[in-house]
């Protein structure tokens, strides 16, 4: 396992990857399958809800020379397994193994449901598989309903992110799928509706670049992409592996109290992937001010707005982050945090505050005489700074 931009990336031959998707057709629990590319692991960069369903994935594959390189950045040598040749080769052991297949297809994509069904009989013609073409916007709703179906591999041609929220989201209501992945355009391939690269531009992993000038897009966008998967993950890199190392991330610690019985009442909340770790809401500031990125980071975290900042506080607190305790964490590649502090009161119920599961599992309140015991050790030393703020503001 290798992480590129925070974003996991299994390192195994393409041969023990197959033989693993090929035991979990039998087994009890469900598993999906990503293809991460430079494009989506930018996208990633800026949605920290995409950032975890990647992470959480049973498999996550290296799209694109872009990885392969950036991960010799770090001494690993990483083979690219692209979406097309795994879906090709999923096909081959679904038809050999009589394993049926479902397909959820975007329906404004290139391919119609029609397009595939016809493409799938002439290559594989003993493949049981059925279609779904769906909105892809509507397809990730709560209350989006499957039609019955007993496919046990699932693929969802939806386009990234909506591939991989839809399977992270929706795979649990169809139990029969027990491997599911996102192939984004791979079935265009199979229906001509977009050539495949040649083989030279295959073998040097510019297939990437083939596919972006071939589709069907306004040439703006397609230089934008082109942009994006070279100078600007290039830069992402380099900055990430040579420059932050040395360098603390701007930070901001956000203090959320209410007043109860005429006592403090401290918000902290629990970290999704360090159980029993409570802490305050805190996040980077990405060139926001202190103020505005602690509004932000409530907004986004608790998912309410109902708060009045009361003061702010610069420069507080510095730490080091631990590589190996670091999780899911968006700073890696930062040796640390420099932190600052937002002090704001909540003004509204309890019932306001819905924590989105990619950061948080659980909250709580708890008085402030309580709140360096109820807190995690690493956070303690700094959270006897920002009480002694609080008390100088109440």
């Amino acid at each position: 396992m290798v992480k590129i931009l925070g974003i996991k990336l299994n390192t195994e031959p393409k041969t023990e990857i197959l033989n693993r998707i090929r035991s979990w057709l039998s087994s009890p629990r469900q598993h999906y399958i990503v293809t991460p590319n430079p494009e989506i692991v930018l996208l990633a960069q800026k949605d920290e809800e995409y950032f975890y369903i990647l992470n959480h994935a049973d498999i996550s594959l290296p799209d694109g020379i872009g990885l392969k390189f950036a991960a010799l950045t770090l001494g690993k040598n990483i083979p690219r397994i692209t979406g097309s040749d795994l879906t090709q080769d999923i096909l081959i052991m679904a038809q050999e193994s009589q394993d049926p297949i479902l397909i959820i297809n975007w329906e404004k994509g290139l391919s119609s449901a029609n397009d595939i069904s016809v493409a799938l009989e002439n290559i594989y013609p003993r493949l049981q598989f059925e279609i779904w073409d769906v909105d892809r916007a509507e397809a990730l709703k709560p209350d989006w309903k499957p039609r019955a179906t007993i496919a046990k591999i699932m693929f969802a041609a939806l386009g990234a992110p909506y591939q991989e929220k839809f399977i992270f989201h929706q795979l649990a209501k169809i139990p029969t799928v027990k491997v599911a992945l996102g192939i984004g355009g791979s079935f265009d391939f199979l229906t001509h509706k977009i050539k495949r690269a040649p083989k030279l531009m295959r073998r040097l992993g510019l297939e990437w670049l083939y596919r972006v000038i071939s589709q069907p897009i306004n040439r703006k966008k397609r230089l934008k992409r082109i942009y994006n998967a070279t100078c600007v993950f290039v830069v992402k890199v380099i900055n990430w592996r040579f420059i932050l190392p040395f360098k603390y991330r701007p930070n901001v610690a956000c203090l959320l109290y209410k007043i109860e019985n005429n006592q403090s009442q401290i918000l902290l909340v629990e970290r999704t992937e360090e159980p029993g770790h409570f802490q305050l809401p805190q996040g980077g500031t990405d060139g926001l001010s202190l103020k505005a990125a602690a509004i932000k980071e409530l907004g986004e975290e608790l998912n309410s707005g109902k708060f009045t900042v009361k003061a702010v506080f610069q420069n507080l607190y510095r730490y080091k982050i631990d590589p190996k305790k670091n999780g899911y964490n968006r700073a890696a590649g930062y040796q640390g945090q420099k932190q600052g502090l937002v002090i704001a009161e909540f003004n509204g119920q309890d019932s306001d505050i819905r924590i989105n599961f990619w950061d948080h599992s659980s909250y709580k309140w708890v008085p402030a005489d309580k709140l360096i015991d109820e807190s995690h050790p690493v956070r303690r030393e700094g959270y006897k700074i920002y009480l002694k703020k609080l008390k100088s503001i109440i």
